[in-house]
């Protein structure tokens, strides 16, 4: 399994501004075949800081999830937003197990 963690700086109104393109974006994903979980997030500490956090099956499923119409769409609605990349790293993982 991948992780793939990743850091977004936004400034002042971008996450509302994004939220349409976001929300099509994590339904359409967690659709994809090889996706286990998509989500973002904002940090409660720091509003301007957005997480996203995804869980694939294998590399394939995400470089397929890379090559999707959705995708596409969604760096389009961000392209004119203030929103930054910071830090993006996927990570292998097993499938886990329950804390406790």
């Amino acid at each position: 399994m991948l992780i793939v963690l990743a850091k977004a700086k936004v400034g002042e109104g971008a996450v509302d501004q994004a939220r349409d393109a976001i929300a099509t974006m994590v339904a359409a994903s967690n659709q994809e075949e090889g996706c286990i979980a998509y989500s973002f997030t904002t940090d409660v500490l720091d509003p301007s800081i957005m997480h996203i956090v995804e869980k694939w099956v294998d590399e394939a499923a995400l470089v397929a999830h890379f090559q999707m119409p959705h995708m596409a769409a969604f760096q389009q609605a961000l392209a004119t937003l203030d929103v930054t990349i910071i830090e993006a790293m996927k990570y292998n993982a097993d499938e886990g197990q329950p804390l406790g």
